[in-house]
This record gives structure tokens, sequence and C-alpha cells, in this order.
């Protein structure tokens, strides 16, 4: 199986440096050959790539966005012939829209061959730049990427950056955005934000999977009291036993409890499901906290104002450009310094959660 991947972004955005990164750090041990086209002109990393054991097809009789299906895909398929490659890397030249070249590549994909990740580098300095002047261009990389990685986000301010961010977002909503200034990362991790493989939507997934196991495994009849102070559905015989951890009202057993929001909420059948209880927010930020800002947020979460959490964990960047690593259970609030990830990420699970207030309390859109 040889696996495609492509690499679009502006002049200057830095697709070549992160391809050898990759290269030194991600497909170590891969028979890579690498497809580049800088619109007629021979690539200045040819060396380079070569004394890294890369072989090379230089197509530089135009951009291969420009010179049609056919011609791309005779240069691939002898490509796949003579070095039957682990892996192809594409880097199309800076002014080629991604559209053209993933329909290019499709057209020659069978069952040995794949489109393993379609990734655009933006420079985050130049991004409203380009945008307003060459959007034609630009957005179309922005708008076909499934991973946009930015570069030089190590010297620009944060509201920059944010801006940045929600301009990215107004063209892509659904692409991992890789906020962290690459000296940070190791490769690995920027190749498994490039094909998907961890992602705000998994790490949800998994705090919620947890929390359904653990639900079931404390599966309890209504004429039994839960033992267990942490499940959510505790409840108790009558109005005079403790108070429940984040509600000041009470329901007997033999009544079934008619707020929606009440993490108890509870069936005459012995049991809910954890559809009906659990629900998450999560996001993606650049936004850099401080290890104290974190524990503050992390103790409101106890309060009532949010819903019922219970579960949060994350990883963000620090103002001192550390990295802060954080879980919570109720009244268990653990902050730690760990190593970057691709950009921040935040994840809470629960009970009739306040999403808009949650994200108010993170500072996050």
């Amino acid at each position: 199986m040889t696996k495609i991947d492509i690499f679009s972004g502006f002049l200057g955005a830095g697709k070549t440096t992160l391809i050898k990164k990759l290269l030194k750090e991600a497909y170590v041990g891969e028979k890579v050959v690498l497809i580049e086209n800088e619109f007629g002109q021979i690539g200045i990393d040819s060396g380079f790539l070569k004394e890294c054991g890369v072989q090379i097809t230089e197509m530089n009789q135009g951009c291969i966005c420009c010179s049609l299906v056919g011609d791309f895909a005779k240069a691939l398929a002898q490509v796949l012939s003579d070095f039957t490659p682990d892996r192809i890397l594409i880097e199309p030249s800076g002014v080629g829209k991604l559209s053209d070249v993933i329909r290019a590549v499709q057209g020659v994909v069978t069952d040995d061959v794949t489109l393993d990740s379609f990734t655009t580098v933006v420079d985050a300095n130049k991004c409203k730049l380009y945008m307003k002047n060459f959007g034609e261009f630009f957005n179309d990389q922005i708008e076909n990427a499934r991973c946009i990685v930015l570069s030089h986000t190590d010297h620009i301010s944060e509201e920059k950056l944010q801006t940045c961010i929600a301009m990215l977002r107004e063209h892509n909503e659904t692409a991992i955005i890789v906020t962290t200034p690459w000296d940070l990362l190791d490769g690995k991790q920027l190749t498994a934000a490039m094909e998907h493989t961890n992602t705000l939507e998994d790490e949800l997934a998994r705090m919620e999977h947890e929390h359904h196991e653990h639900h079931h495994s404390h599966h309890h009849h209504h004429e039994g009291e839960c033992d267990d102070p942490d499940c959510c559905c505790h409840h108790h015989h009558d109005e005079d036993e403790h108070e429940h951890h984040h509600h000041e009202h009470h329901h007997h057993h033999d009544d079934e409890c008619d707020d929606p929001n009440c993490d108890c909420h509870h069936h005459h059948h012995g049991h809910h499901h954890a559809d009906d209880v659990f629900m998450s927010w999560g996001a993606e930020t650049a936004r850099k906290y401080t290890a104290d800002e974190i524990r503050e947020i992390l103790e409101a979460l106890d309060e009532t104002t949010y819903g019922t959490v219970l579960r949060a964990k994350g990883i963000v960047a620090a103002a001192d450009g550390s990295w802060i690593h954080f879980d919570y259970v109720p009244g268990e609030p653990d902050v730690r310094m760990g190593a970057a990830d691709v950009t921040g990420r935040l994840c809470v699970i629960g009970a009739g959660l306040d999403k808009a207030a949650i994200a108010a309390l993170f500072g996050v859109n």
C-alpha cells in the first residue's frame, strides 16, 4: 500500500521545512518519493533530500495543477512503477489550487494507493494579507485542507494568532489547526494531526466511553442506595440523608425527577441510558493560560452554574512557553506541566452542561 500526502501552501509558508522535519522524525524507515514542482524551477532542496535517501521526481514543465490530470497521472504511475514507495509526498507550487491537486491524485487512487492526507501550511503572519489579495488561490488551499499547519507562530501576538484562526475557521470548520511552534512538536504528533488520528472528537469520545462504562458498572436498582459517591446517578432514600454534591433539592425514589438538568435523573426501570445523562463540550484553542488560571477555572466547575461537570481534561499553552496538562473530577483538580501538543485542547463531559458558560469560563468562543 502506498500512501499519498499532499502539502499545499503559499510561497514561503514553510512546506519544505515541514517535509524535512517529517522525514527526520515521522517517516523514518519508509521508502519515500517526493514529487515537487516549484512553478518551473528546480527545487533548491534536492541535494538535502537525496542525502536523506529520498528519490525525487521533479516536474519542471509547469505547475502540476495546471498540467492537467493526464500528465500528472502518467508521472505518478511512473513513480509507483519505478519505486513502489511506501509513501509519496506531493509538494505542488505555492500558487496552485489544492482542490485541483486532490482531484488529480484521486484519478490515480487504486486498491494499492490511498490518499492519506492533504495539509496546508499557512504563515500566520501573512494570513490576512493573502486572504485579502489572493483569495481565489489561498482560500481554496484552506477550504480543502484536512489539517492546517500554521508556521511562524513563535513570535506572533496572541491577538494576531486568534484573528488568523478565526479567519481560517470562516473557510474551514473541521480541519485540525496546528498552532504550536514546530520546535516544540515531534514529527509524529504532526503526522497524527495530518492523518486525523488524534482529534478533539476522539478525546471526547474516549472520555464519554470511560464514563459510559463507569456508569453501567455501577448499575443500581432504586430500592437500594448507591454507595459510590462518584456515580452521577447518586441518590438517596429520603430527604434527611446527604445532600447531592451539586444540587440543593432531593427526590424520593417513588417519584421520578422532573428536572431534565438533574444529573441524578432516574427511571422506574432501575437504570437510565448514558446518552440521556452525559453530554460533552470541547474546544481547540491557541490561548495561553497560567497554571493558577486553570486551577481557578477547575475550581469554578464545582459550581452548579455550569451544570454537573463529571470530568474535564485538557492540554493548553502556558504564558511562559511551557504547556499545562490538567485533569478534573469534582473537588479534585490536577494541574501539572507536560509536553506540547499541536494546539490547545479542552474537554468537558457531564450532565445539563451550560456550554456557552463553560466556553466563557475558559475564555474561548
